[in-house]
């Protein structure tokens, strides 16, 4: 045997946005393991760049670490076949009040592969229209828009954590400001 094999998979929870199973994997050496592993439909992010260059994130409070964080404007997939353009399109308009028809594709993020498929398309929106935001009932959001100095200086500074928006970031200031 040369590769890892999953001989089982169990469901543990079936959630909202995610669901949790125990993998059961036989190794190459020939080793039973266990791993826990978490379903996850998938989603996508954006990058909303002004006229000016200045870009847009949205401050938001995040359950799971207690506080507010500054983050690329993101959502998961309705189902799993949604097309994450269309995806990171409605969480532009829901979460900022901009729509854009000029959604280009940066990269794709695997934000936690030790335990999680989840993989999250970003894309760089630009000739921003303003409309109306349409957050969900859970989403309290204020918009900030930031210089992409600012950004790079605020994830090398450790003020933005997010892994999503701090990978997005260097991305797009590598590829488009000194690339």
């Amino acid at each position: 045997m040369d590769k890892f094999v999953r001989y089982d998979r169990k469901l543990k929870y079936k959630g909202t946005i995610i669901d949790i199973y125990k993998d059961f994997i036989t190794t190459p050496e020939g080793h039973n393991v266990e791993f826990d592993f978490i379903g996850h439909k998938g989603a996508a992010a954006v990058i909303p760049v002004m006229d000016d260059g200045s870009i847009l994130l949205v401050e938001q409070w995040r359950n799971s670490i207690d506080r507010f964080t500054l983050e690329i404007p993101a959502g998961g997939r309705d189902t799993v076949n949604e097309n994450s353009k269309d995806c990171a399109s409605r969480e532009l308009e829901e979460e900022t009040g901009y729509k854009s028809k000029d959604i280009e594709f940066l990269q794709t993020i695997v934000p936690v592969a030790a335990y999680s498929e989840e993989k999250i398309d970003v894309y760089v929106a630009r000739n921003l229209i303003p409309s109306k935001q349409n957050l969900d009932e859970d989403e309290f959001i204020n918009v900030r828009r930031f210089s992409v100095k600012e950004l790079v200086d605020m994830v090398l500074s450790n003020k933005i954590q997010d892994s999503k928006t701090a990978a997005s970031i260097m991305a797009y200031y590598v590829k488009y400001c000194i690339g």
